[in-house]
């Protein structure tokens, strides 16, 4: 078992709402450990999620229960360039979803007695006569626009300063993971507490690690787009490979791979944990949770921001400067090529 995130020690006999944002999958992933150091704590957790969120959720803790709480359903541009214009877009139901928590949580206090809420980026999620945590590394969010930068600070720590703790999932000092997404220059108005970063996965020893594997997750349609350009790659790979797709385990799987790869639809936190560490190689999103997974792990890998996703832009720069992790773009991507050039890092990890 990984070890217990560094939470709040007062939340011990209490009645928590978890609730993970619906952004990918990364958040519920990262929420997981949290959700187990409560359960040590003698808590009474209920979770809140849709859609695949919630079956991750019930996977892993299936004597929980979970509220249904309509997520925010981002959708992401097919091209880097309209990735900015897709999100502007959808601001307008984000608004509204936001409101939406709000009501659903304070109809949900009449049938629960709830002590603390624990949410992981969902801004509406707090009450005046609750106790609440917001959970993100991005204290700064990062848009390409200085100007567009500071407005979206201000808005960020509107909603973050009505929260009564911010929890954030990276190391206070400077041998962190996220930079100056979670370590920027003015900080919000409420306490902030960094947890250290945290992960579902856990290192063990293994007799040998061979091989690739490739890790697909992410919104659509990019997700689609980036296991389609992993398949492509993986014709004119000759090493044995596995490709673990991010998609709920009845989806109908890919018919044209290769006899050397092995592909999965979905994985628990278990079979995920053994599958990298018999790898030599990762391939996989630059996300935060799987950059993560992967310091827990100490594995190598090479990290492939999704297009015109600013932060994860930042952090496969700012990781790749720090020799922590190989980045390319994934216009730009070559296995052979860059698998080569992971080898000549110094840390890896």
């Amino acid at each position: 078992m990984p070890a217990a995130p560094n939470i709040n020690k007062s939340i011990a006999h209490q009645t928590v709402l978890v609730a993970p944002l619906d952004w990918g999958l990364g958040h519920t992933t990262r929420c997981i450990p949290i959700i187990r150091a409560l359960l040590e704590q003698h808590n009474k957790v209920l979770l809140a999620a849709e859609g695949n969120s919630a079956m991750l959720l019930q996977q892993e803790f299936p004597d929980l229960t979970i509220l249904p709480l309509k997520g925010y359903r981002i959708q992401y541009a097919a091209t880097r360039r309209g990735f900015f214009w897709k999100m502007l877009y959808q601001i307008p139901s984000m608004m509204r979803t936001i409101r939406q928590e709000k009501k659903w949580l304070q109809q949900t206090m009449q049938s629960q007695d709830i002590d603390w809420v624990i949410s992981d980026n969902r801004f509406g999620l707090t009450h005046p006569s609750l106790k609440s945590v917001f959970i993100t590394h991005q204290l700064a969010i990062q848009t390409g626009w200085k100007i567009l930068d500071r407005i979206v600070q201000h808005f960020n720590y509107y909603f973050i300063n009505q929260f009564t703790e911010c929890w954030v999932p990276d190391h206070a000092g400077e041998d962190n993971l996220a930079g100056n997404l979670s370590h920027p220059v003015s900080m919000p108005a409420i306490p902030v507490k960094y947890l250290g970063p945290v992960s579902r996965l856990e290192p063990a020893a293994v007799d040998a690690c061979q091989g690739l594997i490739c890790m697909v997750s992410g919104p659509e349609p990019q997700r689609t787009i980036f296991e389609q350009l992993l398949v492509q790659k993986l014709h004119h790979f000759s090493e044995p490979a596995i490709l673990v797709r991010g998609l709920p385990v009845n989806a109908a799987p890919i018919e044209s791979l290769p006899p050397t790869v092995v592909q999965y639809n979905h994985v628990s936190a278990k079979e995920l944990n053994q599958l990298l560490l018999r790898s030599k190689w990762v391939i996989a999103r630059a996300g935060y949770s799987t950059i993560m997974d992967l310091c827990a792990l100490q594995k190598k890998a090479i990290v492939i921001p999704t297009p015109g996703q600013t932060e994860q832009e930042y952090l496969a720069a700012y990781l790749h400067d720090a020799q922590r992790f190989y980045s390319v773009s994934q216009n730009e991507f070559q296995m052979t090529t860059d698998l080569k050039a992971l080898l000549a890092f110094e840390k890896g990890y």
